[in-house]
């Protein structure tokens, strides 16, 4: 190479967004020299105000966050989760009194982790307090490069390397440049790669409630007529809704004075809680399924929403990209170690056959319950009401569903496990 470049080694990541920062992480502790490039500055993507979302964290991303450094940052801001409950419609009729109903299935982590102090299902965490922690590790590393804002361009494909162009005319080059910039990602686009999916004409609508009652680490989730609607539970009596809507539904619910969505809000969520209202902004995210038809080319990859989007009602997303991560961080360490290219077509095939199956039973079995559970029609929601009983009823499919959600199946990559990779 005798071009003079601003970056030049192993992976150049566009985008820094959980993702793209969690793969950089991963990245340099499989001994990788990493540059990651965002459109967005730093101090933009930690306001309070950039993201109001809240993800539910699995066990088994939980594990690699530990194994990354990040867990001891972002611990203070968690809350276990020790219960999911699902329902068909609102559990105890909305009211404090009584049972969850006829039809529900209850997840008890108790079931796969014994003792007080056992691994939870998941954590949940705001997405700026994981933000926050995920910057906090990256600066104090050496080998990642972080640069923004600056807009990628274009890249390139050559034989031994890849080409990124920034719009400030500087040029990056690597054995691999991976894509971590979403479901519509520009360097897929480039790249010829098809994407298949479809909107739900659905949004979420997202926002964080005070409530009087202890949520117990219980997180609900009701089937409602119009889609999910999910109470996760946050530190401080706080809990994160994903209220899912039509599109007009969405926007009013958006736009409506806090008296309006005060009564809204107490509505649908009722007073088994004891009182509830609003604490901070709302945010409304549109919902559709993209999955990409390749996850990767020679010196391409793609990551997170770049290589599939689901729909929120499993709590999946960024639990996908995570797995991700892991799976192509020591794929292509151990490439580097032991002297193969990291960014040829046969390394990047090794990930794309480790991470498809898995992304494609989430996206086909969260497209079918949301088709299932999002209606009202009654033949329909009495055969998902039993099917909902069953599994509660047995304590084997209860295990299996725990563990599939913890990202605990298969084969599960090293920081999955909590292992730590080797540096080349």
């Amino acid at each position: 190479m005798t071009q003079e470049y601003f970056f030049e080694g192993d992976v150049v990541i566009v985008g820094g967004g959980l993702a793209g920062l969690t793969l950089a992480l991963a990245m340099d502790q499989a001994g990788l020299s990493v540059a990651v490039v965002d459109a967005l500055p730093v101090e933009d993507q930690l306001a309070p105000t950039f993201d109001g979302r809240s993800s539910a964290l699995a066990y088994t991303s939980w594990r690699m966050f530990e194994a990354l450094g990040v867990a001891e940052h972002l611990h203070p801001h968690t809350q276990r989760i020790e219960h999911i409950l699902v329902c068909d419609g609102r559990p105890y009729g909305g009211t404090k009194p009584g049972g969850p109903g006829r039809h529900s299935l209850h997840f008890d982590r108790r079931e796969i982790s014994d003792g007080p102090d056992g691994e939870p299902l998941g954590w949940m965490a705001e997405n700026r307090h994981t933000r926050h922690a995920l910057v906090k590790v990256l600066k104090n590393r050496d080998r990642i490069v972080a640069i923004s804002p600056a807009k990628v361009i274009n890249h390139e494909i050559f034989g031994d390397h890849g080409e990124v162009t920034l719009d400030d005319g500087r040029k990056l080059s690597a054995s691999l440049i991976v894509a971590c910039d979403g479901k519509f990602s520009r360097r897929k686009a480039q790249s010829g790669v098809r994407s298949y999916g479809w909107n739900y004409g659905q949004n979420g609508v997202v926002a964080t409630v005070q409530h009087e009652e202890p949520h117990n680490g219980v997180a609900y989730e009701y089937f409602m007529p119009a889609g999910p609607f999910a109470i996760l539970p946050l530190p401080d009596n706080r809990s994160s809704l994903v209220w899912t809507e039509g599109d007009k539904a969405a926007a009013a619910l958006k736009n409506a004075s806090d008296e309006v969505f005060q009564y809204e809000l107490e509505n649908r969520f009722g007073d088994f809680l004891g009182k509830v209202r609003p604490v901070g902004p709302r945010w409304v995210y549109p919902l559709g399924l993209r999955y990409s038809e390749h996850f990767c080319q020679p010196r391409l990859a793609f990551v997170g929403d770049a290589a599939r989007g689901i729909h929120p009602i499993a709590g999946q997303g960024f639990n996908l990209g995570i797995r991700d991560a892991a799976a192509l961080a020591e794929v292509c360490g151990e490439a580097k170690r032991t002297g193969h290219d990291l960014g040829a077509l046969t390394t990047l095939r090794r990930y794309e056959d480790w991470r498809k199956f898995d992304s494609a039973t989430l996206a086909v079995g969260t497209d079918i319950f949301t088709r299932l559970f999002s209606n009202d029609i009654e033949p329909i929601r009495h055969i998902r009401g039993l099917g909902l009983s069953i599994v509660n009823a047995i304590p084997p499919a209860r295990r299996f569903f725990m563990r599939q959600a913890g990202g605990e199946t298969g084969d599960p990559p090293r920081l999955l496990k909590g292992e730590k990779l080797t540096a080349a």
